[in-house]
C-alpha cells in the first residue's frame, strides 16, 4: 500500500512539474522591446465614465478640455501617431451612398448638430456636420468646440489614404452580417501587406463574415474574446491554443492575465505563434465597458519589461510612461 502511495505521489509530482515547465514564464524567451500602443479613439475628448450606457450622450459629460483634438478625426489620428501610438482605433458606420463614415455613435444627436441615425444618411449629408456641436464640460452653459467640427468625418477610404502604412484597429459598430461583407470587399481591395495591418473588432455577426472572407486581417469580437479567454483558462496548460485566440486580436483585461497560463512572455509567445496579437486593458468588472491602461497605477500593474499591446485612451500619458513618446 505504501509503495502504490509513493508511486501515486511521483506520478502527481512529475505532473505538476511538466506543467509547470510547460507553462513558467520564467523559461520562455522575453521578446524585449517596449509595449505596443494602441490609442482608444485616437486624441479625444475624456468624458466621466461613471455608470455609462449604450446610450449615454458622453459628450454632454465632457470632462473639461486639455486639448482641442476631436475623436475620429483625422486630425485626432495624426497627433495620436505623433504622440507614441503605434495603431489607432477608429470607429465605422456604412452610409447610404456605399461609403464607410468613420464616427462612433449610432446616432448623430449627442455629438453634432445632425439629427437621425448615423447609419440612414449619405457621406455628403455627414460631411456637412459639427461634430464638435454637442460638447459640454459645464451642464450645457459653454460648447468649446461648437464651430470647429465642421465637415471633419472622414471616410474610411480617407483614412486609408492619409495613413497609408500606418496600423489601424477599425471598430463595426452594428450586429449587421451585411456590414460584415461591405467591409470585407474594402479590405479585400488592399493590397495584402496592407491588410495585415489591419485588426477589425465589434459585433459576433460582421465579424464572423470578416473572419471568413478576408482571413488575413486579425478579428475579435465580444463572443469570441470570451471563448478565446475562458478556454485558454480552461486547458491552456496543455499548450494548445483555442480556435477563438488564433489570427486574432485578444483583449485581456488586466485583472485576468494572471489566470492566463504562462503569462507574461509564454502566453505572448504562443499568441505569436498562431499570428495573434495582444493587448491589454484596464481591469473589467462586469457589463458593457472595459477602460485602458490610462494611469500611472494602472500602467505599474503589468509585469516587469512587458512588450505586447497596451490598449489606452491616453495615449500622450501613457506614451511618455512606457518609453514612446517622441517629444
Amino acid at each position: 500500500m505504501g509503495r502504490k502511495l509513493r508511486l501515486t505521489a511521483a506520478i502527481m509530482i512529475a505532473i505538476a512539474a511538466g506543467v509547470y515547465i510547460n507553462n513558467t514564464s520564467l523559461l520562455a524567451p522575453h521578446q524585449g522591446g517596449k509595449p505596443t500602443l494602441l490609442a482608444h479613439r485616437g486624441m479625444a475628448q475624456r468624458f466621466d465614465e461613471h455608470d455609462l450606457k449604450n446610450d449615454t450622450c458622453t459628450a454632454a459629460r465632457m470632462l473639461p478640455p486639455v486639448h482641442d483634438y476631436l475623436e475620429n478625426t483625422l486630425r485626432s489620428m495624426r497627433a495620436s501617431f505623433e504622440a507614441g501610438a503605434d495603431v489607432v482605433e477608429l470607429d465605422v458606420h456604412p452610409t447610404t451612398d456605399g461609403a464607410f463614415a468613420v464616427f462612433h455613435d449610432w446616432t448623430l444627436d449627442c455629438r453634432t448638430d445632425g439629427h437621425g441615425v448615423t447609419r440612414e444618411q449619405s457621406m455628403a449629408t455627414l460631411k456637412t456636420l459639427d461634430i464638435g456641436y454637442g460638447y459640454t464640460a459645464d451642464g450645457g452653459k459653454t460648447f468649446p468646440f461648437r464651430g470647429k467640427g465642421v465637415g471633419m468625418i472622414p471616410t474610411l477610404q480617407e483614412v486609408f489614404a492619409t495613413f497609408p502604412d500606418k496600423k489601424l484597429l477599425i471598430n463595426v459598430k452594428s450586429r449587421d452580417a451585411g456590414e460584415g461583407e461591405k467591409l470585407a470587399s474594402i479590405l479585400n481591395a488592399l493590397p495584402m501587406e496592407r491588410r495585415r495591418t489591419v485588426m477589425v473588432y465589434g459585433g459576433d455577426e460582421p465579424i464572423e463574415v470578416i473572419r471568413h472572407l478576408t482571413s488575413d486581417v486579425r478579428t475579435i469580437s465580444r463572443a469570441a474574446i470570451r471563448s478565446c479567454l475562458i478556454r485558454y483558462i480552461g486547458y491552456g496548460w496543455t499548450g494548445l491554443v483555442p480556435a477563438a485566440c488564433r489570427n486574432a486580436m485578444v483583449l485581456v483585461p488586466i485583472n485576468a492575465a494572471p489566470w492566463l497560463w504562462g503569462w507574461p512572455d509564454r502566453f505572448l509567445a504562443r499568441m505569436n505563434g498562431v499570428s495573434s496579437a495582444v493587448f491589454v486593458l484596464g481591469p473589467y468588472s462586469g457589463g458593457e465597458f472595459s477602460t485602458g491602461i490610462d494611469t500611472p497605477d494602472t500602467f505599474a500593474r503589468l509585469p516587469q519589461g512587458y512588450s505586447g499591446g497596451i490598449w489606452t485612451n491616453e495615449i500622450e500619458a501613457i506614451a511618455k510612461i512606457a518609453g514612446k513618446s517622441k517629444d
